[in-house]
């Protein structure tokens, strides 16, 4: 039980800074249905746990050791996140009702057609996939922080401290996007929709520091 907790703890510490994923969430959870929202929480779940699992068994190293592979990830990250940010933040507006705020146009939505489809499931699970694998930062700070722990645990200690950093990941997005989505009705769609431009500034930053990043690794 106390590798456990470890893991609890540590995945909660991991896991809960405001970054791409948590505005992913949080965007998700004020603009649509409950049960969309929950499998959108599902679905970066999912994610959030292979990009923990493969920090923890070293993928981080295969970046630190190959330049290229890196410096790919930085540039095509940056400019997949900055065009999800720019989505959000430079959106038409619309006039919207209380009753038609969980009906209004998502993030994985837009994502979708620019994709060349309309299919939003399709479009949720590309902008997970964006937000959780195309950030080389995360995943180098993920294996820093796993796998220094995963040095030095044995293989009967390495279980239970991996399933409670899992169980934290767990917890925190579907906990993060119910209690978003119960008090939704709170929000009118003007400050949704300056949450929405807020979120795509904040995600366009993450974008450029990308960006910056590599421009600064080719110098």
């Amino acid at each position: 039980m106390g590798f456990f907790l470890q893991g609890l703890t540590l995945g909660l510490a991991y896991t809960a800074p405001i970054g791409m994923q948590n505005l992913f969430v949080i965007n998700s959870a004020l603009t649509k249905p409950r049960r969309r929202a929950l499998l959108t929480a599902l679905i970066v779940l999912a994610f959030d746990i292979s990009l923990s699992l493969s920090c923890f068994f070293g993928i981080g190293r295969l970046m630190q050791r190959y330049d290229w592979l890196r410096l790919g990830v930085l540039a095509v990250g940056g400019l997949v996140v900055i065009h999800i940010g720019a989505g959000l933040l430079f959106a038409k507006k619309q006039r919207q009702s209380s009753d038609n705020i969980a009906q209004s146009r998502s993030t994985a939505h837009q994502v979708a057609s620019r994709f060349g489809g309309d299919n939003e499931l399709l479009g949720t699970i590309i902008t997970a996939g964006v937000v959780t694998w195309l950030n080389p930062q995360a995943i180098i700070d993920g294996t820093l922080m796993l796998g220094a722990f995963s040095a030095t645990l044995t293989m009967s200690q390495s279980t239970p401290f991996i399933t409670g950093v899992e169980t934290a990941s767990a917890l925190w997005f579907l906990g993060l996007t119910l209690l978003i989505s119960v008090f939704s009705h709170k929000f009118s769609p003007k400050i949704i929709g300056f949450m929405n431009r807020a979120c795509g500034a904040v995600v366009m930053l993450y974008g450029a520091k990308l960006l910056v990043d590599f421009a600064i690794a080719v110098l």
